[in-house]
């Protein structure tokens, strides 16, 4: 009898790879946007290579999850990592090289193609996992993070000068050895038969999946949570810099902010089980609010510490809770369709939010910025009460 049993593999598997591409997301929210300010002609334009890594994604999670539907998620994994991970890293490292920046923006987008195929690790966690530890399975490779969290932020600053002759390419080059290494264990995972579509399955029309309330609440709290968290993230580091801060603090912060939305995974599951969808999901906006409000209390590194790591855990919340949700509402055939619209929806709006980011703190302040996203969480809260008062009655009537 093995050790492990060949479902925690799989599962262990995901968080590595988890980890690793989550280094290559923060390397760029922590730095694209300063090598973006260096570099482009407009201070304003200094936030576009993030705008153009979640446009990348936007591009490429639907067909991502058809596409996987048809071959299997290890070829799809394997092949986002292959022209994303190391054709990106590399991209960008010779953009700088070159001082070119639109080649520099042109390998964001080709990481955000990565993260295209990559986001779905959470959904195959799903597909490895038996019913009773899906919910686990999916926070256990969300906690991948937490590794990321000190990897990513030291990639970012203590890597910068790894090529003396390419300041700052160091890093992006790191990201593509690392996308080497997640090939190289996509290779050994393995998808049960349960767990990919079977041809000639009964699929409902999208229209009749998409306007069920748990949907609607899923894809609502995850898109609106990743784009207010990715907008703040990505507006941090401008912030921080303007107000005199240097790298090293930057990383810093931006180390506990990604400790904040990793960090709650090795509980979210458990409390999304004891608790419910909804109540995790209502805390998770509770703490989004907090962030807004601390975050204009004060310009200390503290208040700065405080904010981030509120705006992650709020995060945390609302992507892995709605992600949890909308796990409950298809089946296998329904997988591909439903998933990649989920995604397509939740990084339109995150590309937008980084894309608005830079134009935001530059014309509004780090302050106002943090207060205009208050109406965006308000709607979340309601539309969770909302369904809620939904699944009470449809309680009392069965």
């Amino acid at each position: 009898m093995p050790l492990i049993s060949r479902e925690k593999t799989n599962v262990l598997i995901l968080v590595i790879c988890q980890s690793l591409f989550t280094v290559a997301a923060i390397t760029v929210m922590t730095l694209s946007g300063v090598v973006g300010y260096q570099m482009s002609p407009n201070p304003a334009l200094a936030t576009l290579p993030i705008a153009l890594m979640m446009l990348g994604t936007v591009v490429s999670t639907l067909p991502a999850s058809l596409f996987m539907a048809k071959v299997g998620r290890r070829v799809g994994f394997i092949g986002g990592a292959l022209v994303g991970g190391i054709g990106g890293g590399l991209l960008s490292m010779a953009g700088i090289a070159l001082d070119a920046f639109w080649l520099f923006c042109s390998g964001n987008l080709l990481l955000g193609l990565y993260q295209g195929f990559a986001m779905y690790y959470r959904f195959a966690a799903v597909d490895v996992a038996s019913p009773a530890f899906r919910s686990r399975a999916i926070s256990l490779v969300m906690v991948g993070g937490v590794v990321a969290a000190f990897l990513g932020p030291w990639n970012a600053s203590e890597l910068s000068n790894l090529i003396e002759v390419i300041p700052m390419g160091g890093p992006y080059l790191m990201l593509a050895i690392q996308s080497l290494i997640v090939i190289g264990l996509l290779s050994q995972l393995k998808v049960p038969a349960s767990g990919e579509p079977q041809p000639g399955s009964y699929a409902r029309p999208l229209h009749e999946i998409m306007k069920q309330p748990s949907v609607v609440l899923a894809v609502i709290a995850a898109a609106v949570g990743y784009a207010i968290m990715i907008l703040v993230m990505s507006a941090t580091p401008l912030a921080m810099i303007g107000l005199g801060f240097d790298m090293k603090q930057v990383a810093f912060i931006m180390q506990w902010h990604v400790l904040g939305m990793f960090l709650p995974s090795f509980i979210t599951g458990s409390l999304i089980t004891r608790f419910g969808t909804g109540s995790v999901l209502l805390s998770g906006c509770t703490l989004m609010v907090g962030s807004a409000l601390f975050a204009n209390s004060g310009h200390s590194l503290a208040h700065f510490l405080v904010a981030l790591v509120l705006l992650g855990v709020g995060w945390n919340f609302l992507f892995v809770g709605g992600s949890a949700l909308l796990s409950t509402t298809h089946t296998e055939a329904e997988r591909g369709k439903v998933q990649g619209i989920n995604d397509l929806i939740i990084f339109s709006f995150v590309a937008i939010g980084s894309l608005m980011s830079g134009q935001l703190v530059y014309w509004l302040g780090w302050e106002s910025l943090n207060l205009a996203m208050l109406p965006f969480i308000f709607f979340v809260a309601v539309t969770t009460v909302w369904w809620g008062m939904i699944q009470r009655k449809l309680s009392y009537q069965g």
